[in-house]
């Protein structure tokens, strides 16, 4: 795999459409991508490996899971 310079192009997941696009390498970190921006909406974002982040449901979910979990451990 050749190395990444600024303005290459490449896939990531953007927040603001919500969907895997085309992107542009704004910064590097450690001869990876660190910032880069959507070329739908030019939305300028860290690099995440074209994962999604959880959802604000799943994330709920998790807590109270947690939470359910944490008061069964401490009853006797």
């Amino acid at each position: 795999m050749r190395e990444h310079r600024l303005g290459d192009d490449i896939d990531d997941f953007c927040v603001k459409c919500r969907r895997l696009t085309n992107h542009l390498i704004v910064s590097i970190l450690n001869e990876g991508p660190a910032k880069v921006r959507c070329r739908s909406c030019y939305n300028e974002h860290d690099f995440r490996n074209g994962e999604a982040p959880p959802s604000k449901k799943d994330l709920k979910k998790q807590a109270l899971f947690d939470q359910v979990l944490g008061q069964k451990e401490s009853s006797p």
